[in-house]
């Protein structure tokens, strides 16, 4: 019996050879197996318990704006290093490692779209590229996409994605939270809608600034959202959190959240609120 064994290894062996990695995808939160080319066509929701994957800035732009198209502005602003930081990597490393990755210059694209015809000044972050974290760079191009919203006086949309402020830029970082946020306060002065939406997930710095700031603000079901995380937190008042702490649904329950949409409605929801609003 040991041949039959030995060719039925083989057998097995030969099989798992046959089939390229990546054609299956594990949900991460109910631990169903999907057909990856299933979850591309379903815009990566879990058939099984409507789970929304983290997907990229480009499928976002796919799935928004008409058909995939943005003009976009200030695509060659890259970080400079004036703290020259470094821990484990120099920080100058860390971000030619995430542009090799990402295919991006930093961690959000700006520019003109249109949605359902309207035009607007669009912004999405990108969590691929150093955990979507907010440094000079993300600061500057949502101060200048609010800019063009102002010049332009058309609706703004940002789709966050982060998960904070950037370490290695220290205070030059948190600056663009003050930065930011004065400039939506002219927006607001001006009349000019903004739709902020938080996917997951959508925490610390850029929670406590613009993605906060939204007209509306829209979520994806089950976001991660809040300013610290729920372990800091629980660490920090020694105490129990909620069942649903910071989640989409407990944001919307306690008065944070305008609505939850789901991913297949995004456009659609988006679309209603922009045309109402302008």
């Amino acid at each position: 019996m040991e041949w039959f064994k030995k060719a039925k290894e083989g057998l097995i062996s030969q099989r798992r050879k046959d089939i390229p990695d990546g054609i299956w995808v594990k949900c991460d939160s109910c631990g169903e197996i999907i057909y990856r080319k299933e979850l591309e066509k379903d815009l990566w929701v879990c058939p099984k318990c409507d789970y929304h994957f983290r997907i990229k800035s480009k499928d976002y732009m796919n799935l928004i704006l008409d058909s995939g198209e943005l003009v976009e502005f200030d695509e060659n602003l890259e970080a400079t290093d004036p703290l020259e930081f470094k821990d484990s990597k120099k920080y100058p490393d860390r971000i030619k490692e995430s542009q090799r990755k990402t295919n991006l210059n930093d961690a959000i694209v700006t520019g003109i779209g249109k949605i359902n015809g309207k035009e607007i000044s669009f912004a999405v972050m990108d969590f691929g590229f150093i955990g979507g974290s907010m440094g000079s760079v993300v600061g500057e191009k949502v101060a200048r996409a609010i800019e063009r919203a102002l010049e332009r006086r058309i609706p703004l949309v940002i789709i966050s994605s982060s998960g904070g402020a950037r370490m290695q830029e220290g205070i030059l970082s948190l600056m663009q939270m003050a930065k930011t946020s004065a400039l939506l306060a002219r927006l607001y002065d001006h009349k000019i809608p903004f739709v902020s939406v938080l996917t997951n997930p959508t925490t610390a710095g850029v929670m406590a600034s613009y993605a906060s700031l939204g007209d509306v603000i829209i979520a994806e079901p089950k976001a991660l959202l809040g300013f610290a995380g729920p372990r800091v937190i629980q660490q920090t008042i020694k105490q129990d959190l909620p069942p649903g702490f910071q989640s989409s649904e407990f944001f919307l329950e306690h008065g944070f959240l305008d609505l939850i949409s789901h991913r297949q409605d995004l456009k659609k929801n988006i679309s209603l609120i922009v045309e109402y609003l302008s």
